[in-house]
C-alpha cells in the first residue's frame, strides 16, 4: 500500500488556527444547499474582494484570482446536502432531486451511502432559506426520513415548514464544535472553502474555483467549461475535499489523503509527486484513497462481499472529459460521519493541509503561531 505510516514523533505543524476557525465558523453559517449555492457564493465573493481579489462569477462557479493567477490552481465544490420543498408540505433530497440527477452514475459515495444515512437525519433541525438573498424563512425539525422508490429519493417530513413554496431550500442548521484535538460540523465541503479564504488572506495570489452541485454530480461542467471557454489548460488542478472513513481508527492513519486516481481516469500531474515528496520531507503521514479502497477490496472479495467503488470525483470527470488536457491531484482531510452535521476532521489534519498549502502557493509566508 501507498503509505506513509504513523511516526510518533512527528511534530504538528504551527498555523494560526484561531483565525482560521474564525473564518470557517462564519461560513458554515451562510446556508448552501445543492442547487441554491447563489447566496453563499455571493458571500464568497464580497470576502474575497474585499482583500482585493479580483472575482468572476458564472452559472455554477465563482473564480478568484490573485496577482500570479498561474501561481496555483486550486478547486472547491461549495454545495452542502439539504432538503428541497417540492410540493404541498414535500420535502426532498436536494442533491439526487430528478432534476439534479443527469450526471450521477452510480458510482459515486454519495449514491452509494445516502441510503444508509437516512435516518441519521430524524430530529434534525433544519432551517428555510430564499435561495437568491439567503434570506431566513423559518426554521423546522425533521420527524422522520426515508427512501420512496415512487420518486427514487429520500423523502422526509418536517414539522414547522409546511408554509413553504416548492423549490425552496432547506439546510441542516448547523455551527462548528469543538472537542478535543477534534473539530466537527457538516465539513464537506465548507471546510475546503474557508482553508482558500485563509490562504488569500495571507498571501496566496493564485487561482481558485468554488464550484456548485458537485453532490449532484455536476460541478466537473462548470470548471471545466471555464477552461474551454478561456482556451486554457492545466496539469497542476488541485482540488480539494474531505475524504470519508469508517472509523476514527481508520481516518487517523494519516494526516492528509491524496488519490492516484476515481473511477473515472487517473491522475497524472506533477503536483501528485511534488505532494507526495512534500509528505515524505516533512514527516507528515498520507495514504492514496484509491491504493485503500482497492486493498478493503481485496478482503471484501475474499468475503464475497459487494466491491468498493473507487468513486467519482470532479478531478476524474475533468480529466477524462477534457481527454488529459487538464490534470492534476487532489488533497483530501480524513473525516467521519460524512454526509452528516457530526462529519468529524482531526485539528491536526487541518493544520497540515494549511502548513502544505502554504508552503506551495504562498511566497511570503503568514506570521503563523500556535493557539
Amino acid at each position: 500500500m501507498e503509505y506513509m505510516l504513523n511516526d510518533s514523533s512527528i511534530k504538528e505543524p504551527i498555523v494560526n488556527f484561531v483565525h482560521f476557525l474564525d473564518v470557517l465558523k462564519q461560513l458554515i453559517r451562510v446556508p448552501s444547499v445543492t442547487g441554491a449555492e447563489h447566496s453563499f457564493l455571493l458571500y464568497l465573493k464580497r470576502e474575497l474582494e474585499e482583500i482585493g481579489i479580483k472575482t468572476q462569477y458564472y452559472d455554477g462557479l465563482l473564480v478568484a484570482q490573485g496577482k500570479n493567477p498561474t501561481k496555483g490552481m486550486l478547486s472547491a465544490h461549495i454545495d452542502r446536502h439539504g432538503v428541497i420543498c417540492t410540493g404541498p408540505n414535500e420535502f426532498q433530497f436536494a442533491a439526487f432531486l430528478a432534476k439534479n440527477r443527469s450526471d450521477l452514475r452510480g458510482n459515486s459515495l454519495s449514491e452509494q451511502t445516502y441510503q444508509l444515512i437516512a435516518k441519521r437525519y430524524i430530529n434534525q433541525q433544519v432551517q428555510a432559506y430564499e435561495p437568491w438573498s439567503g434570506s431566513y424563512l423559518g426554521i423546522g425539525q425533521i420527524s422522520d426520513a426515508f427512501m420512496s422508490e415512487e420518486v427514487n429519493n429520500l423523502v422526509f417530513k418536517i414539522d414547522g415548514l409546511s408554509h413553504l413554496q416548492p423549490g425552496t431550500p432547506i439546510a441542516f442548521s448547523d455551527k462548528l464544535k469543538r472537542e478535543d484535538d477534534l473539530i466537527s460540523a457538516q465539513l464537506d465541503n465548507v471546510i475546503s472553502a474557508a482553508i482558500i479564504i485563509y490562504l488569500y488572506q495571507n498571501g496566496f495570489q493564485g487561482t481558485a474555483f468554488f464550484t456548485a452541485q458537485e453532490e449532484a454530480g455536476k460541478s466537473w461542467r462548470y470548471v471545466y467549461e471555464w477552461f474551454r471557454k478561456n482556451k486554457v489548460t492545466t496539469n497542476e488542478l488541485l482540488v480539494l475535499d474531505t475524504s470519508p472513513y469508517d472509523s476514527r481508527v481508520e481516518a487517523d492513519v494519516q494526516q492528509v489523503v491524496l488519490r492516484n486516481r476515481d473511477a473515472n481516469a487517473r491522475f497524472k500531474s506533477p503536483i501528485l509527486k511534488q505532494l507526495k515528496n512534500f509528505c515524505h520531507k516533512n514527516q507528515i503521514n498520507f495514504s492514496c484513497k484509491d491504493t485503500f479502497i482497492q486493498e478493503k477490496n481485496k478482503v471484501r472479495k475474499e468475503k464475497n462481499l459487494p466491491l468498493l467503488t473507487l468513486g467519482s470525483t470532479e478531478l476524474g470527470r475533468i480529466v477524462m472529459e477534457s481527454r488529459g488536457s487538464i490534470q492534476g491531484t487532489t488533497l483530501q482531510i480524513p473525516t467521519t460521519g460524512y454526509h452528516t452535521v457530526e462529519e468529524t476532521a482531526s485539528i491536526k489534519s487541518v493544520k497540515t493541509i494549511l502548513y502544505i498549502l502554504s508552503s506551495l502557493y504562498i511566497d511570503k509566508k503568514p506570521n503563523i503561531k500556535a493557539i
